[in-house]
C-alpha cells in the first residue's frame, strides 16, 4: 500500500460491465456535522443507507463459487489551514468518510446500529478498529487519505445477502474549529462497488439492470 497505492486503474473495467463482471457507482451529497440542541456544539448529522439491487438468486445458485466484491468511497477535503493540522489528525482534514458493509447474517436494524456505534465511538475520539476479518486490506491501512478502497473474495452464498452498505462522516477541522465556521458545509462523495465471478456462464449484470429500473433506495 505504501509504495504503490490501491494499483494501477483498469479504464476497461471502470467503464463497462460484463455478464459476469459488473460496476455500481453513486454520486452523492451529504452534510457531515450540524449543531447540538443541548449545549451549541455539535455533532455528526446524516450517515447514507445504500440497499443496493442485488443479484441474490443467481448468487446463490453460485454456491460455494469464489466471488470477489470491491468499494471504493472516493471524497475530497479541504486541509487544515496553516499548519495547526500537521500533528492532529482531527485538524489536518476538513472532515472524513468511512464506508461499512452488512455481514451475511446482518440485519438491516443491526447494520444500522452498528454503524451509529461507530459515529459514537469517533465523537468520543476512541481508536476502535472497525469490522476487519472478511477483508483485504483492512480499515487500519484503507482509511488513510479520502480515497479509500477495499475488497472481499468469498462464496457467492456469503455475499448473496450482503447488499446494505453505510456511508457516514467522521471528525475534522470543519466540526472541531468553530471559529471558522465551516460546521454545516456538504461534501460529495463517490460510492463505486464492483462484483466479479470467474464463472463465464452466470449473468449478475442482467437481474441488476432490471431491479435498477426501481431507483436505489438511499436513507438519510
Amino acid at each position: 500500500m505504501k509504495i504503490c497505492g490501491y494499483g494501477v486503474p483498469d479504464f476497461g473495467k471502470a467503464m463497462n460491465s460484463l455478464n459476469n463482471s459488473l460496476t455500481l457507482i453513486a454520486q452523492e451529497e451529504i452534510q457531515p456535522f450540524c449543531r447540538r440542541d443541548k449545549d451549541g456544539g455539535y455533532k455528526s448529522k446524516d450517515m447514507h443507507l445504500f440497499n443496493l439491487p442485488w443479484p441474490k438468486e443467481e448468487l446463490l445458485g453460485l454456491g460455494a463459487e469464489i466471488v470477489k466484491l470491491r468499494i471504493t468511497l472516493s471524497y475530497f477535503i479541504e486541509p487544515g489551514p496553516g499548519e495547526i493540522g500537521w500533528k492532529d489528525r482531527y485538524r489536518y482534514a476538513s472532515h472524513g468518510f468511512r464506508f461499512e458493509l452488512n455481514n451475511p447474517s446482518e440485519t438491516a436494524e443491526a447494520f444500522k446500529l452498528r454503524i451509529n456505534a461507530a459515529i459514537e465511538r469517533d465523537e468520543e475520539f476512541q481508536s476502535v478498529k472497525n469490522d476487519t476479518d472478511r477483508w483485504t486490506i483492512g480499515s487500519d491501512l484503507r482509511h488513510h487519505g479520502s480515497i479509500h478502497s477495499d475488497f472481499i473474495e468469498k462464496t457467492a452464498a456469503d455475499i448473496a445477502s450482503c447488499n446494505l452498505i453505510g456511508v457516514y462522516p467522521v471528525v475534522g477541522w470543519w466540526r472541531e474549529r468553530t471559529n471558522l465556521k465551516f460546521m454545516e458545509k456538504k461534501s460529495r462523495y463517490s460510492l463505486i462497488i464492483s462484483l466479479q465471478t470467474a464463472e463465464q456462464t452466470i449473468d449478475l449484470y442482467t437481474p441488476i439492470i432490471n431491479l435498477i429500473k426501481t431507483p436505489i433506495i438511499i436513507k438519510t
